[in-house]
């Protein structure tokens, strides 16, 4: 089964394992969240959960907010709200409670935020842009974004050309990270490695989409046939043996 959850970024900080290697880790509260919608193929077309985090006042939610929170259960208010699609989704009831416990250490995720807002940025520190020539002709422009290329056809600017602009703020999602320790007692999640975000903002962890395959006894052997070991594997092994 699929697992999901949606926490807090706490901060990074360093563990030791058992041989005293250091391993920098993100540490993430993660839930408890509810599970407040549950979606089916035969009504909805898809299977998937949605789960809610942190409590919030009612006040300041908006009626059709509170009447679609109440039917998850009296009382259960959420301030963020994230649907996963997920197998065995099936597994899930509306109104239970999601907490860290239901990751385990070695378990590799995606982590889901919106990464620290740099404020406006020029073209060079944005895109990684090169800087015009400092000879004569250029003038004191010599960070700009320089010609566009545009003429009389098509007298324009296409979309996606590269300037300057809102640097930031954008969604971003980092693959294949190990969880180092799971603190059910604490309700956090230690990954290793760094995780999008300032402390304090909303990240989405669940379980990673790319699958690792163990090397089995052969994945050393090289299916080249300019190389020994292509040739005749076993002949390479034995001489390398």
């Amino acid at each position: 089964m699929e697992k999901a959850i949606i926490g807090k970024k706490v901060g990074m900080t360093q563990i030791f394992d058992e041989v005293g290697h250091v391993i920098p880790v993100t540490v993430i509260e993660a839930g408890p969240c509810t599970v407040v919608q549950k979606k089916t193929g035969e009504k909805d077309g898809y299977d998937a959960v949605q789960l809610g985090f942190q409590d919030v006042p009612e006040r300041k939610l908006t009626k059709p907010e509170v009447g679609h929170l109440k039917k998850a259960g009296e009382g259960v208010l959420k301030k963020v709200l994230k649907e996963f699609k997920l197998e065995g989704s099936e597994n899930f009831n509306v109104g239970d409670i999601i907490d860290c416990s239901m990751f385990t250490e070695g378990d590799r995720v995606d982590v889901t935020g919106i990464s620290k807002g740099k404020g406006y940025a020029g073209v060079i520190k944005r895109h990684n842009a090169h800087r015009l020539k400092e000879s004569h002709g250029t003038g004191p422009v010599h960070r700009h974004a320089g010609s566009m290329g545009s003429s009389t056809d098509p007298s324009r600017i296409f979309k996606g050309k590269i300037g300057a602009g809102h640097m930031g703020t954008e969604q971003v999602t980092v693959l294949n990270l190990d969880v180092v320790k799971v603190d059910s007692e604490l309700g956090i999640i230690a990954v290793k490695g760094a995780i999008p975000g300032p402390k304090g903002s909303v990240v989405y962890v669940r379980n990673s989409v790319i699958n690792v395959k163990e090397k089995g006894a052969g994945a050393a052997e090289s299916r080249n046939p300019q190389k020994a070991s292509g040739r005749n594997p076993q002949k390479a092994s034995a001489r390398n043996a």
